[in-house]
Order: structure tokens, then C-alpha cells, then sequence
């Protein structure tokens, strides 16, 4: 009976609300119910909104007919945030609001005029009206005053009422997909309005699909106060849009249309700001833009994918990308610590301990490359950038020279008794202790050693901090990271199948592991340390691989004996190279030859920026000299900065490209407050990122470089750009 009578009361909820969901929406009119009052000094909008409805405080303008009143910034009150897929996070306003506008006014007490009170508004239920346009007539206090040309309307027989038309009206906007890469954009201009050319302006809102150049038709010159000689269209205008996609299917495309326009001999109104939604076509295979559309950034149609495609797809996508990155400079340092571990095991080590070691070690890496990923994006902070501080840098390094001298048998690494027998009771000792300390080593390569920023992981922190969906965004940079923990996994399983079982080349193979490890500390404190010093300590690490590889030689068979020692001989050569070119102020152990001989490669001269007030005087000077600028973003912790620095910024044809163009650099090595403001400012995550802007000042989003790229592809991005 008690169930019974659940499901009835379940069932007449159920009935309730299917019957209130189905209520129709309300008229634009009655959901936003308004009144406009004046007193001596301001004009106050009074609104009345329904339950289940809502307006946008960013919608809503105001203007007027009457040349004699001035309008003044208009005074809101606080809204409550509002989040929704086309506008983002919002103010918006329920129930009640109160707008006050400040007025100035010289006329005869008792004169009426218009307010032209522009809003657009939204219900609950999913319905979003399009922009509104009220006429208000109210009442104005002021002084007498003659109007200028009241002498000359009465001598010609004109009337006093030439109240301008709404702006909706005036300029009637419409917009249509020509294909599915294309859109057309109209106004319908009334007789004696215009609109600026320099101020038509177009962003597309949906996150599936990015603007183009817009093209617009040549307008009538005119002679303007405010702007000078420049173009207006009177009468029509069609502007087209190339549209850059990053999926093919049909969608609604939100374009949000800015515009500003006058009245001839009369008033000019406020920016104009519409949203006009388009019907884009499905694109057929083979088809192609019909216009040059400027592509979307690998980075957006990435994020675009995460957040619309099927999310099984996507961690298969992700997979295989972190494969590509695991052959790059910021995974390859992994290789050594993995295989030291699994060499350290000694003579008794199996496949399959060799498996479980390097899955530990890779599931350590990419859930700590995950969670700390989503926590830095969350936070809106620069991805690692925060565990890139000197103490850390030194402490990890160190710890890599105390994994060396174990390796080179200098004393054994174990756990303390206490802990020994906590663990034995678990599992045996030494399987525990080495699990722990791999999934740890796993953990420290992820947060410090990695430290590379390319364009999946860029799209993946993006739809984290825009979107907020954690698990879409989650699922993906796991995928990322076990894909670049994969070779990894081959490498520390094969390890352990083809590394000797005993005898002297275990003892080879482990010393051999301790120099890298040595290797990998120098390579850390590279993003501390001068250029002469680290060419120093490589010179050094050279010359002891060099004698001990000497020394080693003695006990092997004839062939490998004479191979050990020809490689001894080159690793002194080039160590003593090395120490020369420091001596002779090299700063690149890996073009020691070219410091000696005086041919050092000509770097290109950046203005650094340390500011967000210093980015904005740069671009004003480009802006005045008619310059592109190039700004780059560099750390010394990055290794693919430095790669730029040393591979592609170097090359004389990639120089000549950016001769004319004004070369910022901001160097976020310390990610101070400064450092950070400058991320946050252009939305970038980390180094290495170039942004260009055109000489107007304005940035190129599609064209930002995240990641390293040779000195051939970047020269072909230039002329992309600078075109």
C-alpha cells in the first residue's frame, strides 16, 4: 500500500510538472514589463521580470531621438551570475532591476522625448528572445531654450518631430549561410542613416567554427568629425564571412554582428552589439571553402573534439597523440630514470617484474601529469610553472646524482627497519620498496621533467578552464599521458628480458645509467645555471664516461674492447672540445666546434616584456610605425624554448622573414605576479607560445605557435602570417 501510494504522489508530480513544462512562453512584452520616469537629473528604467525569466545586463543600452538630450553612462545595479553555452559566464537580472541614467538637457520644462531602451532577455525553459527595441516617451525638466534650427524647420514649413528611428529599425540586420563555408551579412539601411565601415566587426560565438577575414564592400567617403575622411554605406551593404570549421556536420552558428551608425545632420547612436543565429549546411566530402578562410588553430579544433566528440574517440585520439609527443625532448629524459630503475633490479629481474615496475612508474607519471593538469587549469594558473622554482630544480637534481651514486655502487638505497617491517607484513620487502619509490619517480618525471607545453595538452587545459568539464577534459589528458608513457612501458619490459642476468656487464650497464642520471641533473640545472658553467659540468660528465669506459674496456673480448675505446677516445675529444668552447664563452655543448672556430650563430634581438603595461606601449609603437609584432613567451626551465632559440630563431631565412616585424619576448621564468598577469592576459597556459599581432594591433588568434617547430615549418608559418 506504502508503495502504492508512491508512485500515485510520484505520478501527480510527474502530471504537475509535465503540465507547467508545457506552458507556452510569454510574449517578449509581458515577460519584461518596464516603466521610465525622469527627474531633474537622471532617467530611471524600472523592470518587472516574470518568474522563469531573465535579462542580460550586458544587452542593455539606451538611447535617444532628441538632439537636445544627452544621454550619460547608464548606472546598474549588481546582477546574479549566469552561465549558459552562447554567452558565458553573465550578470543577469530577475524579477526587479532599476537602471539610472544620468542626463543633460537644455530645452523648454515640460518637453517630451524618446528613450529608446534596447534589451534582449531569456527564459528558463531554453527559450532566448532576440534583441528588443522600446519606445518611451517621458516628460523632461529644463530650461527654456530655442532650438538652432527652429527659425529655419518653421520658414521651410518643416515639422518640430523628426525623431530618429530605432536603431533595429534604422539598420535592419540580417545574416544567411551562402554554403557551408561561407555567410553573407546584410543591412537594410532607411533613407538619410549610415553605418561606418571602420566600425563593422564580427566573433563568432559557437565554439565549433572561427571567423575568417571579413569582406566587406567599398563605401561612400565622407568627411567625418570623429573619424576624419573615411567610408559609410548609405542605403545597403553585404558583408561576406568565410567560416573555418572544425567539424563537418550542420550546426547553428551564433554570430555576434558590432556596428555603429548615424543619422545624417542628427544623432549617432552607441555601438551596436546583435546575435544572429545562421543555419551552416552540412559540409559534403570534397568540399572546400570558396573563399581563403584563416584555419583554425590546431589547439581550438582539439578542444572543439573534447567537447563534442564521442568521448571513447577522443581518449583514442588523445592516445595516440601523446605517442607522437613521447619522441620529443620533454619525454625522452624518462627513459634513462625507467631504465636505471629496472637495471638497478640486478640479476634476478623477469619480464614480468620489468612490466609491473614500468607500469607503475607510467600509471604514477600520467595520474600525476592528470591531476596536476586539472588543478593548474581549474586555478587558472600556468601549468607547472609553479614547480619550476629554483629549490625545487636543485633538490630533484641532487636527488639524481644520489641515484647515481647508488648506481655506481657507492652504498645501497633501502627503506629504514621501522618501515621494513610495516611493509613485510603487506608484501616482501623489496617488491614493496620498489614499487613505492617507482610510482614516486614516476610522480617527480611528470611534475618536473615534463615540462613541455604542446597543442593537445594546451586543448585539453582549455576546455577544462572555459568549459569546466572536468571529466571530458580529465579523460583526455590521461589518455595523453598514457600514450606518452607507452615506449616507456615497451622499453622497461624489454629491459628486462634483453639486459645481461649477471657478470661484469651488469655492472657496465648499471655504471652506465649512473652517468645519465648525472646527465639528466646537469640537464636540470641548465634552467639555473649559466651557459659556461653548464658547457663545464658536460665537459666533465665527458671526460669521466671517456676514462671509465677506458678502464672497462680491459676485461671485455677483442671486438668490443677496440669499439669501447674508439668511443672513449671521442667522448675525450669532444669533453675537451667542450671545455674549450666554455673557456672561449660557448654556451651550447652541442655546437661546441662552431664556439671555437668564432662562428657562433646570430640570435634574433627581442624587446623584453616584463609588464602588461609594457606589452600595451610595445604594440601602440608597433601600431604607429605600421608593424607586425611577434611575441614570444620563454622560460629557462623549457626545454622547446630553447630549442626555438638554438634550431629555429637561428636560421638566417626565418631572420630575414621577421626583419620587418617589431620581436617581443616575455621571459616567465620566475612566474611571478607579473608573469602570471601576462599569461592570464592572452590566455596562454605556458611557454613555449608566439603570439603575432597585425599592425593594427589586434591579435591573430589562428595563427599562435604552441610547442616546437623547426626552423623550415616556422619559415612557412611566417609567410602564412605576414602575408
Amino acid at each position: 500500500m506504502k508503495s502504492a501510494a508512491f508512485i500515485a504522489r510520484f505520478s501527480t508530480i510527474l502530471l504537475i510538472s509535465a503540465s507547467l513544462n508545457a506552458a507556452p512562453p510569454m510574449h517578449p512584452e509581458k515577460a519584461f514589463r518596464y516603466t521610465v520616469t525622469s527627474n531633474s537629473s537622471e532617467i530611471i528604467v524600472k523592470w518587472t521580470i516574470e518568474p522563469g525569466y531573465y535579462l542580460y545586463k550586458k544587452r542593455m543600452s539606451f538611447a535617444t531621438g532628441n538632439p537636445s538630450l544627452e544621454l550619460q553612462e547608464a548606472l546598474f545595479p549588481p546582477g546574479e551570475s549566469h552561465e549558459d553555452e552562447f554567452f558565458g559566464k553573465s550578470e543577469v537580472y530577475r524579477n526587479t532591476a532599476e537602471i539610472r541614467i544620468p542626463y543633460t538637457y537644455i530645452g523648454a520644462p515640460g518637453t517630451t522625448a524618446e528613450i529608446i531602451v534596447m534589451s534582449q532577455g531569456c527564459a528558463d525553459m531554453g527559450l532566448c528572445y532576440p534583441p528588443q527595441s522600446w519606445i518611451s516617451v517621458v516628460t523632461l525638466p529644463g530650461e527654456p531654450a530655442m532650438p538652432k534650427n527652429a527659425l529655419s524647420q518653421l520658414i521651410n514649413g518643416q515639422s518640430n518631430s523628426n525623431t530618429p528611428l530605432p536603431a533595429t529599425q534604422a539598420f535592419a540586420l540580417s545574416a544567411l549561410a551562402d554554403d557551408a563555408f561561407n555567410v553573407t551579412i546584410d543591412w537594410d539601411i532607411e533613407d538619410g542613416y549610415y553605418i561606418y565601415k571602420n566600425e563593422i566587426a564580427v566573433a563568432i560565438i559557437s565554439k565549433n567554427a572561427e571567423a575568417g577575414q571579413l569582406q566587406l564592400p567599398n563605401g561612400t567617403e565622407v568627411d567625418d568629425l570623429e573619424y576624419g575622411i573615411t567610408e559609410v554605406y548609405f542605403d545597403n551593404a553585404s558583408a561576406l564571412l568565410p567560416i573555418s570549421r572544425a567539424i563537418p556536420d550542420a550546426a547553428l552558428l551564433e554570430i555576434e554582428v558590432s556596428f555603429q551608425g548615424c543619422k545624417t545632420d542628427s544623432i549617432c547612436y552607441p555601438p551596436q552589439s546583435t546575435l544572429v543565429a545562421v543555419d551552416l549546411p552540412a559540409a559534403m566530402p570534397g568540399d572546400l571553402p570558396t573563399k581563403p578562410v584563416s584555419p583554425v588553430s590546431e589547439q581550438s579544433r582539439l578542444a572543439a573534439l573534447i567537447i563534442e566528440g564521442n568521448i571513447l574517440g577522443v581518449m583514442g585520439l588523445f592516445l595516440g597523440l601523446g605517442l607522437l609527443l613521447a619522441f620529443t625532448p620533454c619525454v625522452l629524459p624518462m627513459v634513462p630514470i625507467l631504465s636505471g630503475i629496472i637495471a638497478g633490479q640486478g640479476k634476478d629481474i623477469t619480464t614480468m617484474r620489468a612490466f609491473l615496475l614500468s607500469l607503475t612508474y607510467v600509471l604514477g607519471m600520467a595520474l600525476t601529469y592528470t591531476l596536476a593538469g586539472i588543478l593548474f587549469a581549474a586555478a587558472g594558473q600556468q601549468i607547472q610553472a609553479l614547480l619550476q622554482q629554483a629549490w625545487i630544480i636543485i633538490a630533484v637534481s641532487m636527488l639524481f646524482v644520489v641515484l647515481a651514486l647508488a648506481m655506481f655502487g657507492f652504498f645501497t638505497l633501502q627503506l629504514p627497519a621501522f618501515l621494513q617491517t610495516r611493509i613485510n607484513s603487506f608484501s616482501s620487502q623489496q617488491k614493496a620498496g620498489t614499487f613505492i619509490g617507482t610510482a614516486i619517480m614516476g610522480a617527480l618525471s611528470a611534475l618536473v621533467v615534463t615540462t613541455c607545453v604542446a597543442p593537445p595538452l594546451v586543448a585539453t587545459l582549455t576546455v577544462i578552464a572555459e568549459s569546466g568539464d572536468v571529466y571530458r577534459g580529465g579523460a583526455a589528458l590521461f589518455a595523453l599521458s598514457m600514450g606518452m608513457g607507452f615506449p616507456l612501458l615497451v622499453i622497461g619490459t624489454s629491459a628486462g628480458r634483453l639486459l645481461p642476468k649477471a657478470g661484469a656487464w651488469m655492472t657496465t650497464i648499471k655504471e652506465m645509467f649512473g652517468f645519465m642520471m648525472l646527465g639528466l641533473a646537469i640537464w636540470m640545472l641548465e634552467r639555473l645555471l649559466p651557459g659556461s658553467i653548464t658547457m663545464v659540468l658536460w665537459a666533465l660528465l665527458l671526460l669521466s664516461v671517456a676514462v671509465r669506459l677506458w678502464m672497462l674496456s680491459t676485461g671485455f673480448k677483442f671486438i668490443v674492447a677496440a669499439l669501447s675505446k674508439m668511443l672513449a677516445i671521442l667522448l675525450a675529444g669532444y669533453g675537451l672540445i667542450t671545455l674549450y668552447a666554455a673557456y672561449q664563452g660557448g654556451t651550447n655543448p652541442l655546437n661546441s666546434i662552431a664556439s671555437i672556430n668564432g662562428t657562433q650563430q646570430q640570435h634574433l634581438t627581442f624587446i623584453r616584456v616584463k609588464t602588461i603595461a609594457d606589452l600595451d606601449t610595445e604594440l601602440a609603437n608597433a601600431k604607429a610605425t605600421g608593424q607586425y609584432v611577434m611575441f614570444d613567451f620563454y622560460a629557462d626551465w623549457c626545454v622547446s624554448c630553447k630549442e626555438m632559440e638554438y634550431y629555429t630563431f637561428t636560421d638566417p631565412a626565418v631572420q630575414e622573414a621577421l626583419a620587418n616585424t617589431r620581436l617581443l619576448q616575455a621571459d616567465v621564468t620566475a612566474n611571478d605576479d607579473a608573469d602570471q598577469a601576462l599569461l592570464q592576459r592572452m590566455g596562454i597556459f605556458g611557454p613555449p607560445t608566439i603570439v603575432f599581432f597585425d599592425s593594427n594591433g589586434d591579435e591573430i588568434e589562428e595563427k599562435r605557435v604552441i610547442g616546437y617547430q623547426s626552423a623550415k615549418v616556422f619559415r612557412e608559418h611566417l609567410r602564412s602570417v605576414l602575408q
